[in-house]
């Protein structure tokens, strides 16, 4: 037994988050998606900008593919998703460049847990999700429907 005076150890902060992710039930897709675009990029398996991320999708070294419905350059659209339906891979759309940025870690982060200075991306690759976790099997049911 532990007296009063012994410290316990706070659980480490992935398995805190796995647990309120499934303390709130279901996900939706948008929330989802920034928890595995996080987990992707804790993990070294996130490529963010168009150039990086046709290079991934051309070399079939995708997971999941993440673009922007808002992009100015049409041709990267067009791209993106004959790449994605000719190599079967998972494709999600978000209507914001800056809110893609901000999920895919292209910000600073101030004192009170706000996204300052957010740059916006029109694609990013999922290569390696990383971890299993809820919102992981969110996404996949999602395309499996």
């Amino acid at each position: 037994m532990a007296s009063e005076g012994d410290a316990v150890a706070p659980p480490a902060p992935e398995t805190v988050e796995v647990a309120a992710d499934a303390a709130k039930g279901t996900l939706t897709v948008e929330e989802a998606l920034e928890i595995v675009l996080k987990k992707a990029l804790v993990n070294g398996g996130l490529v963010r900008g168009a150039k990086e991320s046709i290079k991934a999708l051309d070399r079939k070294d995708a997971e999941l593919c993440v673009l922007c419905e808002a992009t100015e350059e049409a041709a990267i659209v067009t791209l993106v998703e004959a790449l994605c339906k000719e190599y079967k891979i998972r494709l999600i759309k978000v209507p914001d460049a800056k809110k893609l940025g901000e999920m895919a870690g292209l910000c600073k982060i101030d004192r009170e847990g706000n996204a300052r200075k957010v740059v916006g991306t029109s694609v990013a690759v999922v290569r390696k999700w990383g971890e299993e976790s809820v919102a992981r099997t969110t996404l996949l049911e999602h395309f499996s429907s």
